[in-house]
């Protein structure tokens, strides 16, 4: 056998092996651009009502400072601030992820912390669907490093 396609095949079994590993983690889809939409929801003091996303996207409620997520068959509420000092988180679309506009902390769609100056991830709401809706209650949140396994649990899976 030549070395050209021993070597050939070598490099197709190490790319392949790569390509499946990214796609076991998931990797490929965390830097997909998710579109931004502003909105407002509707209810009592206590919960806010969302019509259930029809595509994955980021829509921000900036009167209730609710973060709706869109992503990977579930929806997520978080809260719009960081963390670390509380301010205001952003969507950079171009890498498909949230910083924070004061620190640069950075989280993945679903809120998990990746890098900078917070130590946990973005805090999430509760979250239940009814119908064609999501429901946020807003008077309770869910902080990573107090309840790991509330704030895990929080979602919609559709």
């Amino acid at each position: 056998m030549s070395c050209e396609s021993s070597c050939r095949r070598s490099f197709l079994r190490q790319s392949g092996c790569g390509l499946l590993t990214l796609a076991l983690l998931g990797l490929g889809e965390s830097t997909r651009a998710l579109p931004v939409t502003m909105l407002e929801g509707m209810g009592i003091d206590t919960e806010r009502r969302y019509p259930i996303p029809s595509a994955d996207g980021v829509s921000i409620d900036r009167r209730a400072q609710i973060i709706l997520v869109r992503y990977a068959n579930h929806v997520y509420a978080m809260a719009l601030a960081c963390p670390h000092e509380n301010a205001a988180v952003k969507w950079i679309a171009k890498d498909g992820r949230f910083q924070c506009s004061k620190h640069d902390s950075r989280y993945t769609p679903d809120g998990t912390y990746t890098s900078g100056h917070a130590t946990r991830n973005l805090d999430r709401f509760p979250v239940r669907r009814e119908q064609n809706e999501v429901v946020v209650t807003v008077d309770r949140v869910y902080r990573s490093d107090q309840n790991l396994a509330s704030w895990t649990s929080t979602g919609v899976a559709l």
